[in-house]
C-alpha cells in the first residue's frame, strides 16, 4: 500500500526547497493499536533501504529514487531531521518489537498553510495488513486535533493504485479530481487520483472503527 508522499512542485533540489518554520518537536510520538510513528533513525537505514528498494513501491510515489541505496536512506534520515524534508516525517515502526514498516507524512501546502497533505509507503511484506490505515488514522487525527488553523487534508494516489485508494477512502476522505504528478523513478508524470478530508467531516466521525 502506497501513496504519492510528495507534490510535482516538491522535486526540486534540497537548495531550492524552503526550510520549515516549524521545529520537529511540533511532530509528536504517535501510538496507535498496534503501531508507533516517530522520527527516523540512524537505526532504521538498512531495513528503510531494503524495504525502499522495490520498484512496486518507488513507482507509485513522487521522488524515491529506484535503485534505493543505503546512501540514499541515511541521506533521507540525515535531511528529515535536520528539518530539510517536509514537516512531520514519521518512520512507522510496530509497538511490540520496534520493526521498521514504512515511513507516513504530513506535508503542507505550499500555498495555504490551512491544507496538509498526508502520504505513506509500507514494505512489500507489510502489505494487506490495515498498517497504513492504522497509520493514516493517527496522523490525521494530531494534525486536526494540535494544528487548529488546518481545515483540510489532502491525499493522492496513482489512478492504478487501489490498495492506496481504499486506505484513502477508509479514512474518510472525498474524491475531488485528477490530474499529473512527477515521478522520480519513472522519469516522467504518472496520472493520479486527489481526495480530501475536511475538519468537519472528521468531527463527524464518531470513532474511526465505523469506516473500516
Amino acid at each position: 500500500m502506497q501513496s504519492l508522499m510528495l507534490r510535482d512542485d516538491q522535486l526540486r533540489s534540497p537548495e531550492e526547497q524552503p526550510r520549515p518554520d516549524r521545529p520537529r518537536s511540533d511532530c509528536p510520538v504517535l501510538l496507535s493499536q498496534r503501531l508507533v510513528l516517530r522520527a527516523p533513525h540512524i537505526e532504521d537505514i538498512d531495513a528503510l533501504a531494503h524495504l525502499a528498494n522495490n520498484a512496486a513501491i518507488a513507482t507509485m510515489v513522487a521522488r524515491m529514487p529506484h535503485p534505493y541505496t543505503a546512501k540514499d536512506a541515511a541521506d533521507f534520515v540525515r535531511r528529515t531531521n535536520i528539518g530539510e524534508i517536509g514537516k512531520c516525517v514519521y518512520a512507522i515502526t510496530k509497538a511490540d518489537n520496534g520493526e521498521f514498516l514504512g515511513c507516513c507524512a504530513m506535508e503542507p501546502n505550499p500555498v495555504d498553510d490551512t491544507i496538509l497533505e498526508l502520504g505513506y509507503w509500507l514494505g512489500e511484506p507489510y502489505w494487506n495488513r490495515g498498517y497504513a490505515t492504522e497509520a493514516a488514522h493517527a496522523l490525521i487525527d494530531m494534525a486536526f486535533r494540535t494544528r487548529e488553523w488546518v481545515s483540510r487534508i489532502d491525499a493522492r494516489c496513482r489512478v492504478t493504485n487501489i490498495a492506496s485508494r481504499r486506505v484513502i477512502q477508509k479514512s474518510g476522505f472525498q474524491f475531488q479530481g485528477t490530474g499529473m504528478v512527477g515521478n522520480l523513478a519513472m522519469g516522467g508524470t504518472v496520472p493520479v487520483e486527489w481526495y480530501r478530508l475536511d475538519r468537519k467531516t472528521w468531527l463527524s466521525l464518531k470513532s474511526w472503527g465505523e469506516m473500516r
